[in-house]
């Protein structure tokens, strides 16, 4: 086998390295010369919550409530039990946590995070999430992985080093992300447990030994050697770092957090972490059928909100908070109506949040629109590409260059100002006027006629049917108002999103055909 071939197809090697019981498995160090400068110690945690979570039953929009009471009326919760943090805006009460992050304004909530054309599958749909791939694009590398190979093409070659000693990733769990695979070599090592990664046997071998058997003995028995060193200095981090707070509910979720904060204390110079929690996929029984209140989603939420809440603290106290933004995501959202069985079936886009002491505190987008006929199959129309989200992260937390972003990541993605750089700031609106808009007629059948007032200079006119899948697109540019004859007589009846995107800002109005 050749040995890049190896490379490619040996993903994942298990050795068992165990933090308080919990598995870890660990990315090497990485391209980011320019993105993860060795001179500064800024750390990203990734939290993904596995299933699809449902964003409207997270971050409920209390100005739609009259509309949700008839779209979700087995699933609703009382008006009086939700948690708000502006006059639009509320999160569920197992959620409630939060709010005190929120108000310190180290939250921000960017609404409507979704892709084109979405997919409904959870394994094709995470994998377009950690590749970053159109919906009809399929990549053999990570979003992360594709900046590993450009300045690291020959790894695992001579890693750890001088320069490099400690990975630049961890995963928390038995299973490494599709993030950082790059074109020949998945940039990640498994370590599953501390005790039988520091025994294992380091064996002689015949270095004159040049056949292919002997090569490969000799590559294997290197890569014990680095699983080896990444194990010392992950294992010394630990012993060297603390809590200093009790993590809420010891849920799994909880116990990872703080891992991540104890290797942070600890000194290690890891500068992605990406931890899970699972349980999301809540077709049935997502609350309880006596209380609403009570149910799976309420317990993931008071997991993932109590788990949150002590990781920032346990930064606060130990003066690390601003080292450190975490960002969570899922695969999609859930659909608009809930389902016959107190659940809610896969959906389109849903809120991503982002915390830290450095993170644009407040809510971008605005919500959705819930009123008139909604279909049993509609999501929540995409106000922002996920991908956007993550180039802006990568630009003003890592220092990335933009045309590089373009080349590597995404070339359309629109920036938004998510990180403050640790500087105090107002909440930043980032939506546009629906006043400056008008849709007429609506319903409409041959034709949608969008006028739009001198703010849109230029821009992106794109419109989504109810899957999420994209229909039209039209690019603006110098024009001081707009007067657009949108042709609609081929589109099949039904409600359709018109999605308006300007500089940082965007905006989703509905329409309907006829």
């Amino acid at each position: 086998m050749k040995r890049r071939s190896f490379l490619k197809n040996t993903s994942l090697l298990s050795l068992p390295v165990m933090l308080s019981g919990v598995p870890v498995s660990s990315y090497s160090k990485s391209r980011f010369t320019q993105l993860f400068d060795s001179d500064d110690d800024r750390v990203l945690v990734l939290i993904q919550l596995n299933g699809g979570n449902d964003g409207l039953g997270t971050i409920i929009p209390v100005d739609q409530y009259e509309y949700l009471t008839e779209l979700r009326s087995n699933i609703i919760l009382p008006e009086s039990s939700l948690v708000n943090i502006t006059d639009e805006v509320a999160l569920h009460p197992s959620f409630g946590s939060m709010k005190n992050i929120f108000n310190e304004r180290k939250m921000s909530i960017i609404q409507g995070v979704a892709y084109p054309n979405q997919n409904r599958s959870h394994f094709r749909s995470t994998d377009i999430w950690h590749t970053a791939s159109e919906a009809d694009e399929f990549l053999d590398e990570g979003w992360l992985g594709r900046f590993l190979y450009q300045d690291h093409p020959l790894y695992p070659d001579n890693y750890p080093n001088n320069d490099n000693p400690d990975p630049i990733a961890i995963t928390m769990g038995l299973q490494v992300s599709e993030t950082c695979q790059g074109p020949v070599a998945n940039y990640s090592i498994a370590l599953n447990g501390e005790d039988s990664l520091t025994a294992i046997n380091e064996t002689e071998g015949n270095e004159e030994d040049m056949t292919c058997y002997g090569r490969e003995v000799s590559f294997i028995r290197e890569t014990i050697k680095q699983l080896n060193a990444y194990s010392e200095v992950v294992s010394d981090a630990f012993e060297a770092g603390s809590n200093s707070v009790e993590y809420q509910g010891g849920n799994g979720l909880a116990t990872q957090l703080s891992l991540v904060a104890k290797l942070i204390s600890g000194g290690l110079n890891t500068k992605v972490y990406v931890v899970s929690i699972g349980g999301f996929d809540t077709h049935a029984n997502q609350v309880d059928v006596t209380d609403p209140r009570d149910g799976v989603h309420a317990n993931l939420l008071e997991n993932l909100s109590g788990a949150i809440t002590s990781f920032q603290q346990d930064l606060d106290n130990q003066g690390l908070s601003e080292k450190v933004v975490g960002m969570t995501y899922s695969e999609f959202g859930r659909r608009i109506r809930s389902n016959g069985s107190l659940g809610t079936d896969h959906g389109t886009a849903a809120p991503l949040i982002l915390f830290g002491n450095c993170v644009n505190g407040g809510i971008i987008g605005s919500n959705p629109n819930l009123e008139g006929d909604i279909d049993q199959s509609e999501g929540v129309p995409m106000q922002y590409d996920f991908r956007s989200v993550y180039a802006s992260i990568l630009m003003d937390w890592f220092g990335a260059d933009e045309e590089e972003l373009r080349s590597l990541l995404y070339p359309n993605f629109q920036y938004i100002p998510l990180i403050n750089g640790c500087e105090s700031t107002s909440v930043i609106d980032e939506t546009i006027s629906e006043s400056d808009i008008l849709l007429y007629p609506n319903p409409c059948h041959d034709f949608l006629q969008v006028r739009i007032d001198s703010f849109f200079t230029s821009g992106t006119i794109e419109i989504y049917n109810i899957y999420g899948y994209l229909v039209y697109r039209k690019i603006v540019d110098n024009h001081d108002n707009l007067d657009v004859k949108i042709p609609t007589h081929s589109f099949l009846p039904g409600n359709y999103s018109i999605r308006f995107i300007k500089g940082t800002k965007s905006l989703v109005k509905r329409f309907i055909k006829v």
